[in-house]
């Protein structure tokens, strides 16, 4: 036990994580009786409220989208299934991707040619895939909760001095108030990406499984550690500017899935266009600030120096997404319509299945998402694949938001 208080001791250090001459005792509630410090114990509270986020969307999901998605006539079946060969179900669970010096070897122990094979693990692997409506439904649930996200941090920050004055996250830091609204956008921002955690390992399986996963807990981190030091302020602009893309990303895929091709151009035309204002113009604004000018308003310490470098990083990521999105947005043009899927799963349907390289989240996220992820982001990995309108983040991409 002394061991791990020393260990904690020296984590949390206030040479560390507080500007000079400030105490965890000076930030703590009830310190000042002018200033309503966060509280560290709240960051309880987004574990139950997951719950409860996941129940909405489970409501949401079998009373409306489905319901919605198959009037819009959304495949709601998976192709038939692969035929029962004990053989190659061995061979399929040690890998999903056929290695082609396995054929000669199955073909004899099976008596099947090297051609049915082929078929046979085609089937297999479109088996395992969920179908357009179930990736539908995930799609619009997210594309739900990114609208009311945006919207309700939008209607949170209008009249906070730092959404129209960048400057003013620095002033007076850290003896900073949380309101009330503040503390709901935090909780149910870091319930949200608490949820994604948990559904992650049963919704749409995508190939950055494990990086979108570290995207969500590299997310939660750093959204944390900005509540413990009491720089919400800051970090509920990234979050703001984070969603607003989202929404016509998400918006995007589930339009390719219900088949309005037209729609979906637009959209995801109009998502290039957010994108590129808010990922390369607000936030590298923020960025500025907490580079340039918050050493000219307060004292430098280092987790000051951790944050910064953190949304450096994330700024990379946004640019490096920008590339890959231009480029797809270059390539739809010239073939005249949206045909890349930057988050697909492993494998589309099977006359979806031509998707290969894929873009980088979350953080995070950070964007992801989603990436979105990862953002931040983290933890995104890059790739392209043939269905573009169904870009992501994290990234995120949803990292780091």
């Amino acid at each position: 036990m002394d061991i791990i208080n020393k260990i904690s001791s020296t984590f949390w250090s206030t040479d560390i994580w507080l500007p000079p001459n400030t105490t965890w005792a000076d930030i703590a509630p009830g310190s000042r009786p002018d200033v309503v410090h966060a509280n560290y114990k709240d960051l309880i509270w987004p574990i139950p409220l997951a719950a409860v986020v996941m129940l909405v969307r489970y409501t949401l999901e079998r009373f409306w989208i489905s319901p919605v998605g198959k009037s819009l006539g959304i495949r709601s079946s998976r192709p038939k299934k692969a035929a029962n060969v004990p053989i190659l179900e061995n061979a399929y669970a040690k890998s999903t991707r056929l290695d082609n010096k396995w054929l000669g070897p199955l073909s004899k122990q099976t008596d099947m040619s090297e051609r049915q094979i082929e078929r046979w693990w085609r089937l297999r692997r479109a088996q395992d895939k969920p179908s357009t409506l179930v990736k539908f439904c995930e799609n619009t649930w997210r594309c739900i909760y990114y609208l009311y996200s945006f919207i309700f941090g939008v209607i949170v920050l209008w009249d906070k001095p730092w959404f129209w004055d960048v400057k003013s996250c620095w002033y007076g830091y850290p003896h900073q108030s949380i309101s009330n609204d503040i503390w709901w956008y935090y909780m149910i921002s870091m319930s949200f990406y608490w949820s994604l955690t948990g559904t992650q390992f049963f919704d749409v399986k995508r190939k950055d499984f494990w990086q979108m996963f570290i995207h969500h807990m590299v997310t939660l981190l750093l959204m944390s550690l900005s509540w413990v030091c009491n720089l919400h302020r800051v970090g509920s602009l990234v979050l703001v500017v984070h969603d607003c893309a989202d929404i016509f990303l998400e918006a995007a895929k589930l339009t390719k899935y219900a088949n309005y091709q037209k729609l979906c151009d637009a959209i995801f035309a109009i998502f290039t266009v957010v994108w590129i204002v808010t990922r390369l113009g607000f936030f590298p604004r923020l960025i500025y600030s907490s580079s340039v000018e918050a050493p000219q308003i307060l004292p430098m310490f280092p987790a000051y120096y951790i944050f910064n470098t953190l949304l450096l990083m994330l700024l990379v990521l946004h640019v490096i997404w920008t590339y890959m999105i231009l480029k797809i947005v270059v390539d739809s043009l010239q073939k005249g319509l949206m045909s890349g899927d930057i988050r697909s799963s492993d494998s589309e349907d099977l006359t979806d299945s031509s998707e290969n390289v894929r873009m980088a989240n979350g953080g995070s996220s950070s964007s992801r998402s989603k990436n979105k992820s990862s953002a931040i982001a983290g933890g995104v990995s890059q790739r392209k694949s043939h269905n573009a309108s169904n870009h992501t983040a994290d990234t995120e991409e949803k990292t780091t938001k």
